[in-house]
C-alpha cells in the first residue's frame, strides 16, 4: 500500500511577463531534470506565444518545448501550487500570487510558497541571430543552474 502524500509530485508554477521564453524554459528544464518529483507549469501576465529562439536553445539540450503553449496566469486560478516562482520583476509586480491562507483577487494563482528569482529577458537582445541565440543560451543556462540549486538533491 502506498501513501499518496509521499508519492504525489510537488506542483511548481513559473510566472513571467508573456510566458514566451524564461518561464517556458524553466518549465521545460524542471520537467526534464526532475519530472519524477515535480509537475512544472508556466504562465504569463499576458499570454503571447512561445519564442522560437527558446525552443531552439532548449532543443540544443535535447529538451523539446515546441509543444508547450503560452498561457495566462488566470488559467491556473483553481489550482493550488506548492511553489510559484516569478522569473521577472514585472510578473512579480503585476501578478498577484499570495499564500493560500490569504484572500486573493479573482483569477489569481495560489501557492503555498512564493519565490522570486529574476532572470534577464533574452528577447530584448539585439544583434545578429547568433548573438540573440547566445543571449537565450545564457539565460537558459542561468535558469538551469538555479533549478539544480533549488530543486536538486
Amino acid at each position: 500500500m502506498t501513501d499518496n502524500a509521499q508519492t504525489a509530485k510537488e506542483r511548481v508554477l513559473f510566472l513571467c511577463t508573456h510566458n514566451s521564453a524564461r518561464s517556458q524554459m524553466a518549465e521545460g528544464l524542471l520537467q526534464a531534470m526532475y519530472g519524477d518529483r515535480y509537475e512544472a507549469c508556466s504562465a504569463g501576465v499576458e499570454a503571447t506565444r512561445v519564442d522560437p529562439r527558446a525552443v531552439e536553445v532548449m532543443g540544443e539540450l535535447g529538451i523539446d518545448i515546441s509543444g508547450q503553449r503560452s498561457k495566462s496566469a488566470e488559467e491556473f486560478k483553481d489550482i493550488v501550487f506548492d511553489k510559484a516562482v516569478t522569473v521577472c520583476d514585472r510578473a512579480r509586480q503585476a501578478c498577484p500570487i499570495c499564500n493560500t491562507n490569504l484572500d486573493l483577487p479573482a483569477g489569481s494563482p495560489r501557492a503555498r510558497e512564493v519565490v522570486h528569482r529574476a532572470f534577464s529577458d533574452p528577447a530584448l537582445a539585439s544583434g545578429s541571430q547568433e548573438e540573440q541565440l547566445q543571449a537565450f543560451r545564457q539565460v537558459r543556462d542561468e535558469i538551469k543552474r538555479w533549478i539544480v540549486q533549488t530543486f536538486g538533491e
